[in-house]
Formats: C-alpha cells, sequence, structure tokens
C-alpha cells in the first residue's frame, strides 16, 4: 500500500522547491501532482516541465506516480493529449487522472457508449507509451461516481491499459460498501484516493438543501480501518493519494492537515500489522 502520495491542488500558487518541501513535511513520499492551468506543470508546459519536476523530486527523494489533470480531460484527441502521456513516459509518471464525463441530452446508455469509445482512444495512448489512465469515483453526476457506475465504463477494456481511482470520501456518499465496491474493480484498481466527506441537510429559504463538506480522516462517514484491511488483505500496491481538499485552509495549513492525516493512517497501518 505504497507510496503514500498528497494531492498537491491545494498547494496552487507554490513553486516546486515549496511543493517539495511540504511533501517532506507531511511523511509522503511524493505527489498526486496537479497538472492543471496556473501550477508549475500545465498541460501546455508538460513536455519539458514534468520531466524536470520528477527529476527535483528524484534528487530529493520523492516520486510523481500520478498526476491530476484538468477536469474536462476526456477527449484522448485534444491537442496535449499524446504531448502529455509522453511527458509522463519520460518522467516516470505511470497513472494520469482524467477529467469527468456527465450525462448527456440522450441520456445514460448513449453517453455510456461515447465514454468507452474515448476510453479506447485512451487506452491506444497507453498502448503507445505505457501510462495508465484512470477514472476518478466523483460524487454527483459524473459516469464513473461509484464502482457499479465506472465499470460499465472500463469493463472489457485491458486493466494494463485503463484503470480506476477508487475515491473512499465520494464511496461514503454514493458507493456501495467497501467490501463490495473494492472487489467489484479489483482487477482495474490503479490507485485509491483518501479524503473524508459529510453530507449534510440544510433549510435555505425554507427549502432543503445538500451540502457535501470534506472534514479530517476518520471524523468523516469514511471507515478507514475497514479500507485499510481490505487494502491490504487484497494486496494492493499501488499509490494511495491523501487529497486534503481543505479548500477553506491556505496552502500552510493544508499542509499541517495533511500531516495529521497520514498519522491518522499511519497508525491504523500499526494496529494491522
Amino acid at each position: 500500500m505504497k507510496p503514500w502520495i498528497m494531492f498537491t491542488k491545494h498547494l496552487e500558487g507554490w513553486d516546486l522547491k515549496q511543493i517539495i518541501a511540504a511533501l517532506k513535511s507531511t511523511g509522503v513520499e511524493g505527489a498526486d501532482l496537479c497538472v492543471r492551468p496556473g501550477y508549475p506543470v500545465a498541460p501546455e508546459n508538460a513536455r519539458t516541465a514534468l520531466p524536470e519536476a520528477a527529476r527535483r523530486f528524484a534528487d530529493e527523494g520523492l516520486c510523481i506516480p500520478l498526476i491530476t489533470t484538468p477536469g474536462d480531460f476526456t477527449d484522448p484527441g485534444i491537442d496535449y493529449a499524446l504531448p502529455l502521456f509522453e511527458a509522463c513516459a519520460e518522467a516516470g509518471v505511470k497513472l494520469v487522472k482524467l477529467g469527468y464525463w456527465y450525462m448527456e441530452a440522450d441520456g445514460y446508455w448513449a453517453t455510456v457508449d461515447r465514454c468507452r469509445k474515448q476510453l479506447e482512444g485512451f487506452a491506444a495512448l497507453a498502448e503507445r507509451t505505457g501510462v495508465k489512465p484512470v477514472i476518478h469515483n466523483h460524487s454527483g453526476s459524473t459516469m464513473g461516481l461509484n464502482s457499479a457506475a465506472v465499470m460499465h465504463l472500463v469493463k472489457g477494456f485491458n486493466p494494463a491499459l485503463v484503470g480506476v481511482f477508487a475515491d473512499v470520501g465520494h464511496l461514503s456518499i454514493v458507493g456501495e460498501p467497501y467490501p463490495m465496491a473494492f472487489d467489484i474493480v479489483k482487477e482495474y484498481l490503479s490507485a485509491v484516493a483518501f479524503k473524508d466527506l459529510v453530507r449534510q441537510k440544510f433549510i435555505r429559504d425554507g427549502q432543503p438543501e445538500w451540502r457535501i463538506d470534506v472534514w479530517p480522516l476518520g471524523m468523516g462517514f469514511g471507515n478507514f480501518p475497514q479500507v485499510m484491511k481490505l487494502l491490504k488483505d487484497m494486496g494492493y500496491e499501488g499509490p494511495i493519494s491523501f487529497h486534503c481538499e481543505y479548500s477553506n485552509l491556505p496552502p500552510e495549513s493544508v499542509v499541517d492537515q495533511c500531516r495529521i492525516d497520514v498519522r491518522f493512517i499511519q497508525a491504523i497501518v500499526d494496529k494491522l500489522e
């Protein structure tokens, strides 16, 4: 169940030197590197910036096993798709988190067919470069929101070319019971995201409204002792990404909270050994 890595989305505005120092202070071994406009590595500069970032990380004993692309990166024909996959191959990055598909006007199954057609293109990129695209479970109306839904997209593809990025937090909101959720995708499981969510009902202007909030690990709906035992029993050896999506905090405090989250999970691991 290694490496443990930190998602760098909420370190926006920091340069690589700051990000590297932050990661080293948390106890993780690397980054789920956010490759989006406004970050040190972005789709438009990844061809040179990503290999350079990987070299700088390696010099500090850190790794980049996974990158997260823009939320609209769902088309393998977009101009930066091949250069990005080639940059990952050069940098030693094995996994690329794709963006999100949503149901279109002609309905669910027609949308599934289009998603699978686009996955054929991503699988071709994976075969060409050795870099695997992964689909992230995300609650709401995304096409891969839970294990059953994501299998409609990936079933039948070669698991070496297309994978699933299971998210403990989002599965706690819209997913199956964890033993079922992980068993459904076990053939395709390539990465796991750790965050803890709470879904709460509010009344606004006399009308009910639901909101999902990110809480520190262990304080939300997620059952992390159960998840860690499941992963251990499965023999899972891929990366675990601490998502640390504390968007209400400044980057320094996001890093502080990541450090606490890592200690929380390490305590669970210690009890399992």
